[in-house]
């Protein structure tokens, strides 16, 4: 009977263990909307959103997001004029500087649908972010793995822009000349995550 016990506690442990782990992971996304898949790449249709923006002077990736994301980590763990915590969301985007390595980089958080209609709380002043605000829009998205560095994340980009200029051929240099025109890197796991990550580039079209 003492061993039937034992046993009994020990699957309702891991399966206690499994279902946190659950809610640990169920971070919010922006909600998007698949319009076209194919082989190597897709285009979102993503609804209105609002993005925490750190903005960061410097000529490399790696180095951007680490301190850009610093920033937006501090804000949600209580850097805000509220001294409030923020719940976590995903994923992480890097805006590449498109025309020259003079420009700066740009980090956000996607602020989460609990504030639809209403500002999130203010950031420290010494943080300098800022609130974004993005109208609906089509992506085309590439997805990669492993981590996000300076070495790879070219070869992906190139990637996706060969793709987009195979299957929508016709508005491909307008695109490119497009003052809207964004290349942005998209990470969703944390980078305790040695396996199993997902990134994404993402160009708008």
């Amino acid at each position: 009977m003492e061993a039937k016990l034992v046993c009994l506690f020990y699957y309702l442990s891991i399966a206690l263990y499994c279902y946190c782990g659950n809610l640990v992971n169920a971070i919010e996304l922006p909600k998007y909307t698949v319009i076209r898949s194919e082989s190597d790449f897709e285009i979102r249709f993503y609804n209105e959103s609002s993005w925490m923006s750190a903005s960061v002077s410097g000529t490399s990736f790696e180095q951007s997001t680490k301190s850009g994301f610093h920033r937006l980590y501090q804000y949600i763990h209580g850097a805000n004029l509220n001294s409030t915590k923020i719940a976590y969301t995903a994923p992480i985007l890097t805006s590449i500087p498109s025309l020259s390595i003079e420009e700066s980089y740009t980090i956000r958080m996607y602020v989460s649908s609990n504030f639809e209609g209403k500002l999130p709380p203010q950031a420290n002043p010494e943080l300098k972010l800022q609130v974004e605000k993005w109208k609906t829009q089509n992506i085309a998205v590439r997805k990669f793995s492993s981590f996000a560095k300076d070495d790879n994340i070219k070869k992906e980009i190139e990637g996706l822009l060969g793709s987009i200029k195979k299957y929508i051929n016709g508005s491909y240099e307008k695109m490119l000349q497009d003052k809207r025109f964004y290349i942005i890197i998209a990470q969703y796991n944390s980078s305790s995550l040695n396996s199993g990550r997902l990134n994404e580039v993402w160009i708008n079209v």
